[in-house]
């Protein structure tokens, strides 16, 4: 049996496309689609975090990261805060590090972490992708951040689905006044409501632990009143179907694509989203590695 897949042809074992619903499954037959990390998760503990995402828009996952992890990501990041916000939404006292996966390996437990995958599994389509890794440090004297919703430049009006969700983890304590992340809980089943500055309430958590909202909650980093930093690592998501912020394809080289887990590859765009979407030269992106 042989299987047309973007003008080639494939040895395919049962993939026979007779139907729209054939169509929109996985087809690839040399690199199927695989389950993610989040599969391993305790079923019952997904769905009560899924089941508070639903409910408020966000959860807070407490202590997923070692003391030993925290540490480490904190010692490989700081050397490359060497970059401020160019606008007020980045912030003129915030450090950025951008295209993280290219500069360490030690935030790939953050952007792959089962937990999360586990949410993200529920959540969106298979194949979902990440958006943008990054850093984030709000120094001392940083005022609040402008609220604003994650997936908004995507231009569908609500109130709708999330398309996208985020992490943001505290490498640090975050505190409600070391601009620990503002939210503002329920907002993300909202229409064309815009937030009181007054509904925002600080994500107090612990060094190690991160909060996962989805993209149509309001929220934004808090102003940092002490004199010492906040250190954060977010990870966005996205649909499979949609354009992610960062342009991993074109950012990362095949041998650092080569060295990540399966779960990162697959979120990279290394992934077909059925029936075409990511092919490269008709083919699964894979072959390319």
């Amino acid at each position: 049996m042989t299987l047309v897949y973007v003008g080639r042809v494939e040895e395919s074992a049962g993939n026979e496309v007779a139907s729209l619903v054939d169509l929109a499954g996985d087809l690839a037959g040399t690199f199927p689609r695989t389950p993610s990390s989040g599969s391993n998760v305790d079923p019952e503990l997904a769905d009560a975090d899924l089941a508070a995402v639903l409910r408020d828009g966000y959860v807070v996952l407490p202590d997923l990261l070692s003391e030993t992890d925290v540490d480490e990501i904190r010692r490989t990041v700081e050397p490359l805060l060497d970059l401020r916000g160019r606008n007020g939404f980045e912030g003129a006292k915030t450090q950025r590090v951008y295209s993280v996966l290219n500069k360490t390996r030690s935030c790939d437990r953050i952007a792959d972490h089962p937990r999360v995958l586990a949410l993200l599994d529920r959540l969106f389509m298979p194949n979902y992708l990440l958006s943008m890794l990054q850093v984030i440090n709000i120094l001392p004297g940083e005022q609040a951040q402008m609220l604003h919703t994650d997936d908004g430049f995507y231009p569908l009006p609500r109130p709708r689905k999330a398309l996208g969700a985020a992490t943001i983890w505290a490498i640090d304590d975050f505190t409600a006044d070391n601009g620990a992340t503002d939210i503002v809980a329920g907002s993300h089943q909202w229409g064309d409501r815009l937030p009181d500055p007054a509904e925002r309430e600080p994500v107090v958590m612990s060094a190690g632990s991160c909060v996962f909202f989805l993209g149509t909650l309001w929220h934004g980093g808090g102003a940092n009143h002490t004199a010492g930093s906040r250190l954060a690592v977010t990870a966005q998501y996205c649909e499979p179907w949609l354009r992610p912020q960062e342009a991993f394809t074109l950012s990362m080289t095949r041998d650092t694509v080569r060295t990540v887990s399966e779960d990162i590859r697959r979120m990279l765009g290394y992934s077909i989203h059925p029936p075409f979407i990511g092919q490269v030269d008709g083919m699964h992106p894979k072959r390319l590695l």
